[in-house]
């Protein structure tokens, strides 16, 4: 590598234009502009979409800026994407060269500067250059939050810090990365294979701290991350929220609750646990009406959907009569419930599935790329899929 580049997020970036700058006042500026469109390229949200049969990327204005080349292409995090070639996942940087090589059999998205990958199956740990920095070695692994990443040995689950050493001993059935310092794990539960389903029952979770401690005890049915220094938990089917002590701040009163997120946390009542999905993936409970509430419990938007999302970028999701559509934080409808799906906003727009088309929209409901799908259904099926898998990861 020449002296006077350094690679950052992945990304060959000259390091050295502040000596060029010594000798020359136009190269000053240039060097400045250079800085400029660096940080602009990496700070530029791009957007995945499918096109006949492969994936690519556009930015906010709609414009193709990574043609369509993947078998698969997911979200930007940290600078790079991961995408799928054949039966293999790597990563891209923005502006769509492969970073290392296409080798891995799973990858995660970067956090905090790693990603998971997984070989064969061992899984271990990535930097954003693509070299190996924590071997694979474990039999599950998640993403780093707050610097501590789950990992499972043995069929017990605990934590590593980011050169791989173990800070939290294996001993969990299941664990949650960690959230405003605190993670969520399930303690004296046991497996139970009913109805052909197997999952833990028996236990009680409780919160730890990031040495391993316990500073809330185990006493929930169900516990979720802390959001905005609120925890949505549930004890006999009926669901609240706790602070960071464990005092129930909001009272389990609500038959369903998911996180607070800008200030609002959604709530349905009569609503009734389906018993085909695991209590874990709350957004398919049944019946009922979804509403929002502050962070004192008090309802600003009375229950009146059929199902709802997380506010995002001041606007969520939510159905009426099977149709997806937006409200703003009043209750109001922003974008008319048209859509047969319709993910959340993020940097100003919005992915939206119709009987034919799908895109993506701003806020003004204007499609800024569109494109027309004979197989309706399946495109459906793999943005379902994607938003269960990145709001439960």
């Amino acid at each position: 590598m020449r002296k006077d580049k350094e690679r950052e997020n992945g990304d060959i970036v000259p390091s050295s234009k502040w000596e060029i700058a010594k000798y020359s006042s136009p190269l000053i500026s240039r060097g400045l502009e250079l800085e400029k469109v660096i940080e602009g390229e990496h700070k530029r949200k791009l957007f995945p979409i499918k096109k006949g049969n492969k994936y690519g990327y556009i930015d906010n204005t709609g414009k193709i800026v990574i043609k369509p080349q993947f078998d698969l292409a997911c979200d930007f995090s940290e600078g790079l994407a991961r995408i799928q070639v054949g039966d293999k996942w790597g990563f891209i940087n923005k502006t769509g060269r492969v970073v290392n090589e296409i080798k891995f059999d799973l990858a995660g998205d970067i956090s905090e500067g790693l990603a998971c990958i997984c070989i064969g199956d061992n899984n271990g740990y990535i930097d954003n250059t693509g070299k190996m920095v924590i071997k694979p070695q474990f039999d599950f692994a998640s993403n780093f939050s707050e610097g501590l990443a789950c990992v499972m040995i043995d069929d017990k689950l605990g934590y590593i810090n980011k050169i791989g050493e173990i800070v939290i001993n294996p001993q969990f059935d299941v664990a949650s990365g960690f959230s405003e310092g605190l993670a969520h794990v399930y303690i004296g539960g046991k497996l139970d294979y009913t109805n052909g389903r197997s999952g833990f029952i028996d236990g009680k979770y409780a919160y730890i701290d990031n040495t391993g401690k316990i500073v809330i005890k185990p006493q929930f049915d169900f516990a979720s991350d802390f959001s905005e220094g609120l925890a949505c938990v549930m004890i006999d089917n009926k669901w609240g929220y706790i602070n960071k002590i464990g005092e129930i701040v909001i009272n389990l009163q609500f038959d369903c609750a998911y996180d607070f997120s800008e200030g609002l946390a959604a709530i349905n009542i009569g609503g009734k646990k389906n018993d085909f999905f695991p209590t874990l993936i709350r957004r398919f409970e049944r019946n009922g009406e979804w509403g929002y509430i502050d962070n004192t419990g008090k309802i600003v938007i009375k229950p009146q959907f059929d199902t709802v999302s997380d506010f995002s970028e001041g606007l969520a999701c939510v159905i009426i009569d099977g149709k997806h559509g937006f409200i703003n934080k009043a209750g109001k409808v922003i974008i008319g419930t048209k859509f047969v799906y319709a993910y959340d906003f993020s940097e100003g727009l919005a992915c939206v599935v119709g009987d034919k088309v799908w895109g993506y929209i701003d806020k003004t409901d204007k499609y800024i790329w569109k494109t027309s799908h004979k197989h309706a259904d399946f495109v459906l099926l793999e943005f379902l899929l994607k938003f269960e898998s990145d709001r439960y990861k």
